[in-house]
């Protein structure tokens, strides 16, 4: 209940308080005004008893009515002898004074809170039997004339009553029915509050998961590097030096020390790459976008292959597992585009679309037939299969196209997550 409900409430609560206490006031100034000085004393004894009477059930009442809280008070069998009695003082006094009627028209002012359902209409009628009969001049009805008054006055008085009971019921059920759905709505807002809470701690969660299987899948990548490249060509160096060491002809060592030497940097320099690539350095001091320019500039220059990156949709600061995930999807992909597509043109989009990030990496190089492609175990190398687990890893996905001779197409979709999620 708000606060404007709870100051209207109070308000009704004070009135139907303090209403009788009012109305038997005005109906003892006025009676006291009309009176005749000439009149029996027994009748003046009569009201002044009846007005102590009623007087005192209004204290009586006062002291011991039941709330409901934000409904009023609730009807009762108490409610139901104070209001029989209260009308019976009322139609007495109005008997001696139609001033009075003012006392008995608080009958209409809390039938519904006094009475059960079933009697409030006939309470409500009872009033309008005392109120119409000083209206119409005054009990008891005299002449033909006061009961054609008296009839068509009970009946705008009754009727009168009976419509504003019936859409104050109404009001009632309203007043209900909204608080059972503001209810409801709370109950709901709860759940679904319970439930994104939910949502956010799994996919913390899922974040923490995916960096753990990302150190995994770096410690892998690295093996598989090392054993590739490192360890091949210090192969090749020993077997160089091999040749030195056994032949007597100084041009072949001198050749061949050579290609150990050649061999001995590109090592070196493998060794280099690979200790760069197990952390995304790129990402220490850029955001994601930078990040993917220096990237694709680097890699271009390096390859001679004409490279470019295009931003779309406005940036944002991605968590760092999202960033980090989508970056080594473009180094592997620019990777083996070096490798084996033998492109003239190399272009990558990183677009921001609403609740997802989309990642393209499109290159004009030789193809492959997608379905032909042997799968490897995860242990044994980091193409497609390792780029698709990158990004199935934070809730993503990874669709590649290609045909032999008519380029390649890899498209990453992964959730757009926040830094400060």
């Amino acid at each position: 209940m708000t606060a404007v409900d709870s100051r209207i409430d109070r308000r009704w609560d004070q009135l139907h308080t303090w209403g009788p206490y009012g109305l038997l006031g005005v109906g003892v100034v006025l009676a006291v005004a009309s009176a005749d000085p000439h009149a029996a004393p027994v009748k003046w004894y009569s009201a002044w008893s009846l007005v102590g009477a009623a007087l005192a059930l209004q204290l009586c009442w006062h002291g011991t009515r039941v709330r409901r809280p934000g409904r009023g008070r609730a009807p009762s069998r108490s409610g139901t002898v104070y209001y029989a009695v209260r009308w019976a003082l009322a139609f007495v006094l109005t008997w001696l004074n139609p001033f009075f009627a003012f006392y008995a028209a608080a009958g209409y002012m809390d039938a519904d809170e006094t009475l059960p359902p079933r009697w409030q209409r006939i309470g409500l009628l009872a009033s309008a039997v005392t109120v119409a009969g000083a209206q119409a001049g005054g009990l008891p009805l005299a002449g033909a004339v006061q009961w054609l008054l008296f009839i068509p006055l009970l009946v705008a008085n009754s009727g009168l009553q009976m419509v504003v009971a019936h859409l104050d019921e109404q009001e009632r059920r309203r007043a209900r029915e909204r608080t059972e759905t503001i209810t409801e709505l709370e109950r709901t807002n709860v759940a679904l509050q319970q439930a994104l809470d939910e949502n956010a701690a799994l996919h913390a969660q899922l974040l923490v998961q995916a960096r753990e299987a990302g150190v995994a899948d770096e410690r892998r990548r690295l093996a598989a590097e090392i054993h590739d490249t490192i360890a091949q060509g210090l192969a090749g160096i020993i077997a160089q030096l091999q040749v030195v060491i056994n032949t007597p002809d100084p041009g072949t060592a001198t050749d061949h020390a050579g290609r150990a030497l050649a061999l001995a940097r590109h090592s070196l320099g493998e060794a280099r790459r690979s200790v760069h690539n197990l952390a995304p350095v790129a990402l220490e001091h850029d955001g994601l976008p930078e990040a993917l320019t220096k990237t694709v500039a680097e890699w271009g220059e390096h390859t001679g292959v004409r490279a470019e990156f295009t931003l779309t949709g406005t940036a944002e600061h991605l968590h760092g597992e999202v960033a980090a995930t989508l970056l080594r999807i473009v180094q592997e992909a620019l990777s083996n585009a070096a490798r084996h597509a033998r492109a003239s043109r190399v272009g990558v989009t990183l677009s921001y679309l609403g609740d997802e990030v989309i990642l393209d990496i499109r290159d004009d190089g030789t193809g492959f037939d997608p379905l032909a492609v042997p799968v490897r175990s995860r242990a044994g190398g980091f193409g497609l299969d390792g780029m698709r687990a990158r990004a199935e890893r934070i809730a993503g996905s990874l669709t590649v196209e290609s045909e032999p001779g008519l380029g390649t197409a890899l498209s990453a979709r992964v959730p757009l997550v926040r830094h400060d999620s």
